[in-house]
């Protein structure tokens, strides 16, 4: 969503001129703390700062792991969990799974042409009423009709 102008020129002169805090600036104007963070950010030239990327417990066995699922893509990862707890991972196999099905390789998506055609080329018949019009209960009519049988009942019913 775009900040409209007014309401950037506001932000920017409690935070610099009025020495509001962003909590303050945010209940004020009825709008999201991090909305004021990040127009002051974009007005202030300097990059938004990140907290640093905790370590996860996969990140030693990663190498091994990758390495793994380039050779055998197929491989399950309860069995790739087996493998790295025999090396030392202590973590569980549920968050185990969810971490490995971020790096699995995925498929090269296939491409496909879509089949099109004009209005009256093709016809499609629908042989569902067909087997309820020869189901056991009609056992005179056990056989599937004929085309001959099919297009004379249309042309009767015409």
């Amino acid at each position: 969503m775009v900040m409209p102008p007014d309401i950037e020129a506001q932000i920017l002169r409690y935070y610099h001129a009025e020495k509001w805090k962003i909590g303050t600036i945010a209940a004020q104007l009825h709008i999201h703390h991090g909305v004021v963070r990040r127009v002051i950010a974009q007005h202030s030239g300097l990059p938004q700062a990140t907290p640093p990327r905790r370590p996860s417990q996969i990140d030693a066995y990663l190498p091994f792991i990758l390495q793994t699922l380039e050779k055998f893509p197929k491989l399950s990862a309860s069995r790739l969990y087996v493998m790295v707890r025999e090396r030392g991972y202590p973590g569980r196999p549920d968050h185990f799974r969810h971490l490995i099905a971020a790096h699995r390789p995925r498929p090269k998506a296939e491409a496909y042409l879509r089949l099109r055609t004009l209005p009256g080329d093709e016809a499609q018949v629908d042989w569902a009423l067909c087997r309820v019009r020869h189901s056991a209960h009609y056992a005179a009519n056990r056989t599937m009709p004929s085309t001959e049988e099919i297009a004379a009942s249309i042309v009767q019913a015409g």
